[in-house]
């Protein structure tokens, strides 16, 4: 495999169940999959390694997908990371939310698995 066309998706979600089926959703040949359960360590994790896609649940403790997505897009250096909120959280307020944080894209759980891995290719590609 050339690893220049590898690209690196990030997950980040404390339900391990979800982190496990989405990073083996996304994994093939041509993605790199990171797994966090840790909402802090994702957040250090995503501005330092600037993945080519985040996918971030919204209810965490400590710091929710909200505020990691909304510093992500505040910061120089990692503005440009596409942002996929998959999370239980389905009204249009919060879909709102997701918009004015910076999301690019919002999915509710629970979600269809193609639409996923659809959406996904769609952020990656630009």
């Amino acid at each position: 495999m050339n690893t220049d066309i590898t690209k690196k998706i990030l997950v980040i979600d404390d339900n391990p169940t979800d982190l496990k089926l989405i990073a083996s959703l996304l994994k093939s040949e041509t993605c790199a999959v990171i797994a966090v359960e840790d909402a802090a360590q994702g957040l250090e994790m995503a501005m330092t390694m600037k993945p080519d896609l985040l996918v971030l649940d919204v209810m965490m403790p400590i710091i929710n997908g909200y505020n990691i997505c909304r510093l992500l897009k505040s910061h120089p250096d990692c503005c440009r990371i596409p942002v996929l909120l998959v999370t239980s959280r389905s009204t249009e307020e919060d879909k709102k939310i997701g918009e004015e944080v910076g999301a690019d894209s919002y999915m509710s759980k629970p979600f269809d698995p193609d639409l996923l891995i659809k959406t996904v290719k769609q952020l990656l590609e630009g």
